[in-house]
């Protein structure tokens, strides 16, 4: 498995980040993520397949959304909420919430056992 590549959130640009975040499975994935918590990638329940479900990691830690971890043949996935709030103030916090009030984010949790 390649290592993850992480962009330098200052060379990212706003208008990347509001693409990663315009799909509701992405919105769903950093609503739940935005409890600070690391979450291994098979404990993600989203309403896609898997391979689905990984373009869309692939999509938020390419924006500078998301930081994965591999520890083995696990990857862990976790939001970089304080870095993001340092480059984009107020942006996650306003996305999250709207996007909660709106309905327009996809019911993504985590499974049981």
């Amino acid at each position: 498995m390649a290592a993850a590549t992480h962009p330098d959130l200052e060379a990212v640009d706003l208008p990347a980040v509001l693409h990663a975040l315009a799909d509701p499975v992405r919105l769903g994935l950093v609503r739940l993520l935005s409890d600070g918590e690391e979450r291994a990638w098979g404990q993600l329940d989203a309403p896609v397949a898997k391979s689905t479900l990984s373009y869309h990691l692939k999509v938020l830690r390419s924006a500078g959304i998301t930081r994965t971890r591999e520890e083995g043949t696990r990857c862990f996935v976790r939001l970089r909420g304080s870095e993001l709030e340092r480059r984009f103030p107020g942006l996650l916090e306003s996305v999250i919430d709207l996007a909660s009030s709106d309905g327009g984010v996809a019911k993504v949790g985590l499974r049981s056992g």
